[in-house]
């Protein structure tokens, strides 16, 4: 009898034994299983990651050549054939056909610098790119329209050439007239006296003077004599109208062939 209870119990704790073997060897499998899936890479991954780099190169190649057609075909417009010279270069110019200022003319700049002595004084105009002129008082321009204003806004929306007009004694006192010039005359539209000793802290504290339309009509009229005599006058800015028209045009096609040396880079 104790013999085969000793028999029994061998055999139930053998039993028990290899279940928790088998258990463990099927909960091994199982991580073995997920790990495996887990880590497995993908036969198709490496074409899905390289196929967007190419994709979008390739949309850019396409691009830029767009951009490039369009610049090229800008560039070689027939409205810049008749002034196609070499704008890399400075120019200083002495115009000889009774223009009474040399003209400096640095291509990339929005300014062309006029200068010339004149019986003792030094004269410097700064003319700026052409623009169209525009009315910032439209009460003004109905007082015109009922004939009661002073004929300065019939001009309004004609293109204009703005000036700064320095003329300089001996002394560096100087006076500077802002002017805007149109094909056909010369607007004064304000005028200064500065001093050479004047700092940058008193040119904001200073007098200008009255609005130059608030002026007696007859010192206007002088002053417009005064210009005329030193040559700002309507023939002089004919010839610069035309003259900033051109360089409009010279500056802008500079402008291309730089965005196109950016785009070809």
């Amino acid at each position: 009898m104790g013999f085969a209870l000793c028999i029994r119990r061998s055999a139930s704790t053998l039993a028990s034994v290899c279940g928790r073997v088998a258990r463990a060897q099927a909960v091994s499998s199982v991580i073995v299983n997920r790990s495996s899936l887990v880590h497995k890479p993908s036969l198709f991954r490496p074409f899905v990651s390289r196929g967007f780099p190419y994709s979008t190169a390739t949309e850019r190649l396409k691009s830029d050549q767009t951009l490039l057609q369009v610049i090229d075909s800008e560039i070689n417009n027939d409205s810049f054939k008749a002034d196609d010279h070499d704008v890399e270069e400075d120019e200083s110019t002495d115009v000889s056909s009774g223009f009474p200022f040399i003209i400096q003319d640095n291509p990339g700049h929005r300014t062309v610098t006029l200068t010339r002595e004149h019986n003792e004084e030094k004269m410097k105009v700064e003319v700026s790119m052409p623009g169209l002129g525009m009315d910032e008082n439209e009460d003004d321009m109905d007082d015109d329209e009922d004939g009661g204003g002073d004929g300065r806004h019939e001009k309004a929306n004609e293109t204009s050439i703005p000036l700064v007009v320095t003329v300089t004694k001996k002394s560096g006192l100087s006076l500077e007239f802002s002017c805007t010039a149109f094909p056909d005359e010369v607007v004064i539209d304000g005028l200064s006296v500065n001093r050479p000793e004047d700092s940058s802290s008193e040119e904001l504290l200073k007098y200008d003077g009255p609005d130059f339309q608030e002026l007696d009509e007859n010192m206007r009229k002088s002053f417009h004599k005064f210009l005329d005599s030193r040559g700002i006058n309507a023939s002089a800015t004919d010839f610069l109208y035309e003259y900033m028209m051109d360089k409009d045009n010279r500056e802008y096609k500079l402008w291309l062939k730089k965005l196109k040396n950016f785009v070809q880079e």
